[in-house]
């Protein structure tokens, strides 16, 4: 038995000869997309994809549920931002995260496991040219040395890109270069706020749909929420590939699993016909969200959830 009755998804839906259905009309969220730099910026990390601009979607949906979710599961963490936003607004008692990604793995876990010790070494450590490309081209074993690398590699290249053939910062911020992103005493300060939290935030470095369908088959209705971020290879995108080491799913199954769970959940995705196809098979309510790129070209990101939450 589901944990909640099905809400129609409010779109319009056509069908082909085929009987395949066809979505042809997304509603617009009524929650537009903010300018990131009024929301709190509580991940060290600069991640491609990154969910800040969301943060007002996960306050809405987080608050309109009917008691305060005992955790949050974050199967594709990245950057994490909303797992944090969640327990550092006392949206959540508490966060799971999971990342596949070695490099990113690392950085979470001496960010919570040795938090003094990385603070320590992003106050002594001047990017220079040279100086991150022989981070680069080291392959450390311990946990801190690498968590590090990893932090020191994203904020210096380019859209906090971590993936192999990831190139520099050339002009960075305001023409300062490689040191335009490197605010030692900023990230120390989210870093501090991460260790404050350490106890209500749990990791782990494993593949994300493995450890979502293990939660969701054990999961308590109301206590457990979802929210997913696959990486962007639905519809045949290939930014994905270019932005993430990790970057194949199963698109499909993770639909599924969420329709057949008892969990509320909501997630992101680009627009394609691929996955406004999937909404409407599961009877999934979506809305849009109208973003501009660094060029400044308009795009168009899907907010789902299994009933209607941002409809006007």
């Amino acid at each position: 038995m589901r944990c909640q009755e099905r809400h129609a998804t409010m779109l319009s839906i056509s069908h082909s000869t085929n009987s395949s259905a066809r979505i042809t009309a997304i509603p617009l969220s009524s929650i537009p997309a903010v300018n990131v730099a009024t929301v709190p910026q509580r991940s060290p990390l600069r991640y491609p994809g990154g969910k800040t601009w969301l943060v007002p979607h996960i306050r809405a949906w987080l608050g309109n549920q009917d008691a305060q979710p005992e955790v949050i599961v974050e199967p594709f963490a990245g950057g994490g931002i909303v797992s944090l936003t969640a327990v550092m607004e006392g949206l959540a008692q508490r966060c799971v995260m999971a990342e596949i990604d070695r490099e990113v793995a690392a950085f979470w876990k001496a960010a919570l496991d040795h938090s003094d010790a990385l603070i320590a070494e992003i106050r002594q450590f001047s990017p220079t040219r040279r100086r991150i490309e022989e981070i680069a081209e080291q392959s450390p074993t311990g946990v801190l040395e690498r968590g590090f690398r990893a932090l020191a590699l994203n904020r210096t290249r380019r859209g906090g890109i971590l993936a192999a053939g990831a190139s520099l910062s050339r002009s960075g911020e305001n023409g300062k270069g490689l040191a335009s992103r490197w605010y030692p005493e900023t990230l120390a300060k989210r870093l501090r706020a991460i260790a404050e939290y350490a106890g209500q935030i749990e990791f782990h470095e494993t593949d994300g749909m493995e450890l979502l369908e293990g939660m969701l088959s054990s999961c308590v209705k109301g206590e457990t929420v979802v929210f997913a971020d696959p990486p962007y290879t639905a519809g045949g995108k290939r930014a994905g590939s270019r932005l993430y080491n990790h970057n194949v799913i199963d698109h499909q199954r993770l639909f599924a699993m969420l329709a057949d769970s008892e969990v509320n959940f909501l997630m992101t995705y680009d627009e394609s016909p691929e996955i406004v196809t999937l909404v409407a098979k599961h009877h999934f309510s979506a809305v849009r969200v109208i973003m501009k790129n660094t060029h400044h070209a308009r795009l168009s990101e899907l907010v789902i959830t299994p009933q209607p939450v941002f409809l006007r």
